[in-house]
């Protein structure tokens, strides 16, 4: 806070003293009073939550600066971005989190999309909570008991790996492309209770390929890692939707595995369904990484790395 803010804290007792300019000890203030309200709500706060915090608030100050009409609001009058708001897009879940809190603009607009859209198309880098914010809707929708199942799929498509060279039956070979969604799943929900559902089939993780030939009702369906989709097997998935039924789709177009030559069909789902109005894309950039913060640099990096490249061919 100290860093975000310019200036000092201390705490002696139960007591945090603020020193620096009256704006900005005023925003501190403030700052502190709400995240004390929120964590008296239930709501464990943690460092990366402050930091997010911080960060939405910065970032939405800067646009109500940049919409503002000078003529007939003052900075003062300019009201500040509440954190309670920031908060109010939660998302309930069964663990022992009382609920998933977005960390960016682009995780809140991409929850609302979700809300209202049954298809949506989240592209950008890893580690922007893509797949975790999907996982987190679908299994509140579930217990809200707006869908009676949910489906995760994933294309068994990985960096030089083909599944004939992975021991086991096919269970086994492709069990460990599927693990970044055990990984979401147990993270929101006891393992335990989790484990039922899917042995009752209540939650089905498999590979694409055998989304083939079912019409799925009444489900709420992810399919993550859609950059390594084909344009066929992507059509195939996009014409499996059913009645009472939601689909996100995830991808990261940077990171495309599938053999040379292939074109990916998130890329082309991207340009076909532009225009369908009922079909929401939610861009996210290396702004929205909510890991490490080393992660950011490495995406920022290869993203600039990317622009110089096709800049030269071009």
């Amino acid at each position: 806070m100290e860093a975000a803010l310019g200036i000092k804290a201390s705490i002696r007792g139960n007591k945090v003293f603020l020193h620096g300019d009256k704006k900005s000890v005023n925003k501190a203030e403030k700052f502190i009073r709400e995240f004390y309200l929120i964590n008296s709500n239930g709501y464990s706060i943690s460092p990366e939550d402050i930091k997010f915090a911080l960060n939405a608030m910065e970032d939405t100050e800067l646009k109500d600066l940049a919409d503002r009409d000078d003529a007939t609001t003052s900075p003062q009058e300019s009201p500040s971005p509440s954190l309670k708001e920031f908060f109010l897009s939660n998302i309930p879940v069964a663990s022992k989190k009382k609920f998933i809190v977005p960390r960016s603009e682009a995780q809140k607009i991409y929850i609302e999309a979700i809300k209202e859209s049954d298809m949506v198309i989240g592209i950008g880098p890893a580690g922007t909570g893509k797949t975790y914010l999907a996982m987190a809707m679908a299994i509140n929708a579930l217990l809200n008991k707006q869908v009676s199942r949910i489906i995760l799929a994933r294309p068994a498509v990985e960096a030089g790996e083909k599944l004939g060279f992975l021991p086991g039956d096919l269970y086994e070979k492709v069990n460990p492309y599927l693990r970044p969604l055990y990984d979401a799943l147990f993270d929101m929900m006891e393992t335990e209770k989790a484990y039922q559902l899917i042995e009752k089939g209540v939650i089905e993780i498999a590979p694409l390929a055998f989304m083939r030939g079912r019409t799925l009702n009444d489900s709420f369906i992810i399919l993550d890692e859609a950059q390594n989709t084909t344009s066929e097997q992507m059509k195939m998935y996009l014409t499996r939707l059913g009645f009472n039924s939601k689909t996100v789709i995830n991808g990261d177009i940077t990171q495309i595995d599938l053999p040379y030559g292939k074109t990916s069909g998130l890329v082309e789902a991207a340009k076909i369904l532009k225009h369908i109005k009922e079909v929401r894309f939610v861009y996210f950039s290396e702004k929205d990484v909510v890991r490490h913060k080393l992660v950011q640099e490495i995406v920022k990096a290869y993203e600039k790395f990317e622009k110089s490249r096709n800049d030269t061919k071009s």
